[in-house]
């Protein structure tokens, strides 16, 4: 078994936290934790839901990729994988297209991306809907050009992501069971 970064990447709503956290609860994979300089919420745990950083320490760490949201630091370091690989042999992350492309590039063959679509995008809606989110945030996220970029796979991931539809959540899991027991085998 040769250990991997499993990458989940998509639109939002298509399930890519859903996917996470299946294969987190029936295989070897832990949830790679990243990085913030943001307060932590009431109920989240330093080292658990991020690691909280100041502005001075996030400095420290390497980066594969950050980005500054909402005046705050966000971002998946080297030292986070590296305490995935010490919990689990596949470390898992949610990211971006975006963020997808640079692990792709930066870890090479240590990387599986797993890019998550459905066929009728009108479902993402009603999937963010029910999750709850406020109407305004969601019209935000829909008019944004990260979830117009995130509903195709991009041309840099074309030929290394594995595409998986997730209209059926019972054919997903089958799908991720058989790429888990290849991933397993190698």
């Amino acid at each position: 078994m040769t250990p991997k970064v499993i990458v989940i990447t998509g639109a939002t709503g298509t399930g890519k936290t859903t996917v996470q956290n299946y294969l987190a609860s029936h295989y070897p994979v832990t949830r790679i934790v990243t990085h913030t300089t943001r307060p932590p919420r009431d109920g989240e745990i330093n080292g658990q839901d991020y690691y909280f950083e100041t502005d001075d320490s996030f400095k420290q760490n390497h980066y594969l990729e950050s980005v500054v949201y909402s005046g705050y630091h966000y971002g998946s370091s080297r030292e986070g994988i590296a305490d995935g690989f010490k919990r689990a042999p596949f470390p898992a992350i949610v990211l971006d297209t975006k963020g997808a492309i640079t692990y792709a590039q930066k870890l090479g063959d240590q990387v599986v991306v797993l890019f998550l679509t459905v066929s009728d995008p009108t479902e993402l809606m009603t999937r963010v809907t029910e999750r709850g989110d406020s109407s305004v945030m969601l019209k935000q996220r829909f008019a944004s050009p990260e979830y117009r970029r995130d509903l195709t796979m991009p041309l840099a991931l074309q030929g290394r992501a594995l595409q998986l539809n997730n209209d059926h959540w019972d054919q997903t899991q089958i799908k991720l069971d058989e790429l888990m027991t290849r991933l397993q085998a190698d």
